[in-house]
């Protein structure tokens, strides 16, 4: 398993610049093709998934997602891709923020009340691609 318990760490492994330790917009196609493997997260994670890799391991579940599928993951969750062993090239974005980035805001206070970073959530939030075409451009 590999771990990420820094923002620096994600994108190391990513090849992307950590511009600020607790937040990151982390561009996945910059990454080196990769094989299938478990993650633990030490921080909260949107992915924005332009590319089916393989299935998602969300806990003990297979999630559900296609390409343009958002994929929600909390401090301290594993979540893997199997890929079969086939080597994919990871495409699309990570939003990654370490909770010390909200502790004692608003946010910080009500982020367990977003039930979609929770283990129990199995359906991903898929974007029509009107959704997609303005997200990546918000980047």
């Amino acid at each position: 398993m590999i771990r990420f318990e820094k923002i620096c760490d994600y994108n190391t492994f990513n090849n992307n610049e950590t511009l600020h330790p607790l937040v990151s917009v982390v561009d996945l196609s910059k990454a080196s093709p990769r094989q299938g493997s478990k993650m633990y997260f030490g921080f909260y994670t949107i992915f924005l998934k332009d590319v089916k890799c393989g299935d998602i391991m969300y806990g003990r579940q297979t999630y559900d997602y296609q390409e343009g599928t958002l994929v929600f993951l909390a401090p301290e969750q594993v979540a893997g891709v199997d890929s079969n062993g086939e080597t994919y090239q990871p495409k699309g974005y990570a939003l990654v923020f370490h909770p010390d980035l909200i502790y004692g805001t608003a946010l910080g206070r009500h982020i367990q009340d977003y039930s979609f970073f929770s283990y129990q959530s199995n359906e991903a939030l898929h974007l029509s691609e009107r959704e997609r075409i303005h997200t990546v451009e918000s980047y």
